[in-house]
């Protein structure tokens, strides 16, 4: 399958990215050689030694072993990044190791053993990324071992219906079905391979689970028998049960995001052995949102098979008699919502899906960018990079996109601009913007060329791979939504998300960082808008509300500026948004694409489709041209523009509160948090914490530290308590002397000349005989002394000796100071 590999390096022609990567990892001295002395920095991955079958695994349709430490396992990089011609130059260096030991070639990268020779490894590459080859299939995706997986391929095509899809229309007599579950229904459909509650994730392989893959879905009884077929093992499915309750009419479960039990929004499954002409009817059973877009008239979206085959149209959006409302099913656990539609199948024995919205799976990705990697012009200007990999494994890939500069300093003098998708996994309404800026960011348009001139777009299009292959909604497979932990130190938890802030706050010490931008999803709010953050330095005051403002004026049928916000709150300090701020971004941006439509202008009332998002990824390109003009003509209108709207805001909420205010003085000194309203109304998810298998040991730490925790000891305040005090550890001194003697008959003649204290106790029946042993007179002694000396003191005061100048008691006058002995 292989070429043989030959023994010396191949010389390479330079290629002008390598050029650029040599002064990239020069700048930040990860190696002093001169140009040309090591090898393609394509080479800079993980070798094994003596193990040359790790080159033969992990390509698609390849069976591979399983990865429990996904972070250290670095063999299923090697298909996709490296060509044949690399295979010979790491060879070569294999066998002639000796070469990286020169002083020249040391470099941060490589690790050293004790001998100081070089083992021929690199570190994670933090600062280093692999660059994919084309020659080479990419990496199938990998799941959690407890997933089955269908072996068939699910590919849908992309359309844009002719005519405007509108919302629905409530009627007001929509039924409201009665949830009637397995005890009246029948189980059509069920997964058993889901792992339970309190469980985590261990490790993964490409495939899922091993073994057959069950038939789950009923079978059917002969050609009359018109029971749907229902599946949702493949990619960003998330069917857990159906259940008949009536020859048309279906219940049914979503899949909670894996290793939680929550999160249930996104659906996609697929469905077989339809009729034409029957009316059918599916409820959803667990939904968790209290609101949706669902009420004021969003369809589920349709995926006929047949009509993609023989009419070339892909999803639209149908149903009737669409109602959400509250499950009223009590049992004793969080609430539940339901969803019900009504849907007549195009055809009879069909293949459809049904979709929350338009899927956009990992494979989607990763055909269309080997597309780009083997296009000869777009792979000039666009470099594909692995950032990382997730904890199941894949590859986050890593886009860099920009125009060879004819100089260094020219180079250098670009800012950069960084957008991202799909941290929320299950919010697909990102990767389409994504995709449409990406269609035209590498085009040929000469916007497009201007832009890559001055701008370096550093772009990740997948932050959350393994949430998007298993159907998650909102969280990673580390059971946490990744959108609130951009502060984590924990990278083997969240490699995504701790590479994503390390690569730009990297790019931050090389050059400034212009724009941040997050493409996320919004199932409660229709239109597209924007979340920011408020800077109060006011040298800078409503800057951040510029680009925003922009926007909305480059797309007013889909945008909508009254929508933005730009409170920071403390639930959201750990969101990418925040955090990038925080670092030093001020334009840093969370950018909520409706899963519903626009209520704006010539858009009014309708869905939006897949090119209506893909379309503001153009106006995002175009928003920034605008931006960064050098005639400031339109940003300096759109910031007096700004102060006139806020002025009117100010109004507004002075005049809600009954007072009169003067705004012709100082009224920009008004803090803007005062007058925000919060964004409630977002999507937010408090965080959950560390990941369940770090919260075990967290709590197994805590109930440690408990366990031998030192009670605090309290400060004595009387002088009485001191001197008890300083009596006890007298005594415990003695008797530890005591028992390090052999000779024990003078402590315990001793205890026996204090008649007067063990006849005045009340505990006396507790005491020993005469003729006991000693060394039971010592710790009955001692235990006496410890657990009741405050509570004897007023009864055995009288009967002891008192100081012949103070008067003071002399509790143990054989034994201890007596009190006041500091005094005498």
């Amino acid at each position: 399958m292989f070429p043989a590999l030959e023994t010396h390096l191949k010389q390479t022609i330079p290629d002008p990215y390598e050029d650029f990567m040599y002064r990239h990892l020069q700048y930040y001295g990860y190696f002093k050689a001169q140009r040309g002395s090591l090898p393609n920095s394509a080479t800079h991955q993980h070798v094994r030694k003596n193990n040359p079958q790790c080159l033969l695994n992990g390509s698609l349709g390849e069976k591979d072993d399983l990865i429990p430490d996904t972070l250290q396992k670095e063999k299923l990089l090697w298909p996709i990044s490296l060509s044949s011609a690399v295979h010979r130059q790491i060879e070569a260096i294999n066998r002639d190791s000796h070469m990286l030991s020169l002083p020249h070639l040391r470099s941060r990268q490589l690790l050293y053993d004790e001998l100081d020779e070089v083992n021929p490894r690199l570190r994670e590459p933090q600062e280093l990324f692999s660059i994919l080859s084309t020659k080479r299939p990419l990496q199938a995706p990998r799941w959690p071992i407890e997933c089955e997986v269908i072996k068939e391929n699910i590919h849908h095509i992309e359309w844009a219906p002719p005519q405007p899809e509108y919302f629905y229309q409530p009627k007001g007599n929509e039924k409201v079905p009665e949830i009637v579950g397995e005890k009246k229904g029948t189980v059509v459909y069920q997964l058993d391979s889901v792992p339970i509650e309190g469980s985590y994730f261990t490790s993964s392989r490409v495939g899922g689970k091993r073994g057959i893959v069950k038939e789950l879905a009923v079978t059917l009884q002969g050609p009359e028998d018109n029971t749907l077929l229902f599946e949702s093992r493949f990619e960003s499915g998330n069917l857990q049960k159906a259940v008949r309750v009536d020859t048309y009419e279906y219940e049914l479960t979503l899949r909670t995001d894996l290793y939680t039990n929550k999160h249930t929004q996104w659906f996609y499954f697929r469905v077989q052995n339809t009729r034409k002409d029957a009316t059918y009817r599916f409820t959803i059973v667990n939904l968790l949102k209290p609101k949706s877009l669902y009420t004021v008239g969003m369809k589920p979206l349709l995926y006929s098979q047949l009509d993609a085959n023989t009419h070339n149209i892909g999803w639209r959006r149908e149903g009737n008699e669409i109602k959400y409302y509250k499950n009223n099913t009590d049992d004793g656990q969080q609430p539940f919502y339901c969803l019900t539609w009504t849907i007549q199948f195009p055809y009879d024995q069909d293949t459809c899906f049904f979709a929350h919205f338009y899927p956009y799976t990992y494979t989607d990705l990763q055909c269309y960018l080997l597309s780009v990697a083997n296009n000869p012009i777009q792979s000039q200007f666009c470099k594909l990079q692995t950032l990382c990999r997730s904890l199941a494994g894949n590859t986050v890939y890593l886009l860099t996109i920009t125009n060879p500069s004819q100089t260094p300093q020219e180079a250098a003098a670009k800012k950069a601009v960084v957008l991202s998708a799909r941290v929320h996994p299950g919010e697909s309404n990102g990767s389409w913007v994504m995709k449409g800026f990406l269609d035209f960011i590498l085009s040929n348009s000469p916007d497009a060329q201007l832009l890559r001139d001055i701008f370096v777009f550093k772009v990740l299009p997948m932050l959350n791979p393994d949430g998007v292959i298993v159907g998650n909604y909102r969280c990673s497979l580390a059971g946490r939504d990744l959108n609130r932990h951009y502060k984590t130190i924990l990278k083997e938890s969240f490699p995504c998300i701790w590479y994503t802030r390390n690569m730009i706050k990297r790019l931050l010490e090389e050059r400034e960082v212009l724009l941040y931008c997050d493409f996320h999803g919004h199932s409660r709010k229709n239109n597209i808008f924007l979340y920011g953050c408020n800077n109060n330095n006011r040298k800078y005051w409503l800057h951040e509300r510029v680009f925003p403002l922009m926007l909305c004026k480059n797309a007013p049928d889909k945008f909508s500026f009254h929508s933005c916000n730009f409170k920071v709150q403390k639930c959201k300090e750990g969101t990418g948004r925040v955090v990038m701020w925080r670092m030093g971004i001020l334009n840093s941006y969370t950018m909520e694409s409706t899963f519903g439509g626009s209520t704006l202008g010539n858009k009014r009332d309708t869905h939006f489709t897949i090119e209506d998002l893909k379309s503001l990824g153009y106006h995002v390109c175009d928003t920034l041209l605008d931006f960064c003009d050098p005639d400031q003509m339109k940003f300096t209108q759109c910031l007096a523009e700004l102060k006139e709207l806020l002025r009117q805001e100010i109004h507004k909420k002075f005049h809600e509160l009954g007072q009169d205010v003067d705004l012709e003085g100082s009224w920009s000194d008004i803090s803007l948090s005062d007058i925000e309203s919060s964004t409630s109304g977002s999507d937010s998810s408090l965080s959950d914490g560390l990941p369940v298998h770090l919260a075990n040991i967290a709590d197994e730490l805590t109930q440690k530290k408990k366990m031998f925790k030192k009670k605090k000891k309290k400060s004595l305040q009387t002088r009485k308590q001191r001197n008890e005090q300083y009596q006890k550890k007298n005594l415990m001194q003695k008797l530890k002397l005591t028992e390090d003697t052999s000779e024990k008959a003078g402590f315990a003649s001793t205890l026996q000349k204090q008649p007067t204290f063990f006849k005045n106790s009340e505990n006396s029946s507790f005491l020993p005989m005469k003729n006991e042993n000693p060394r039971l007179n010592e710790v009955v002694f001692l235990f006496l002394t410890l657990c009741h000396t405050d509570s004897l003191t007023s009864r055995i005061s009288t009967s002891l000796p008192q100081c012949d100048k103070c008067n003071s008691h002399l509790r143990y006058p054989n034994l201890t100071v007596p009190l006041g002995a500091r005094k005498h």
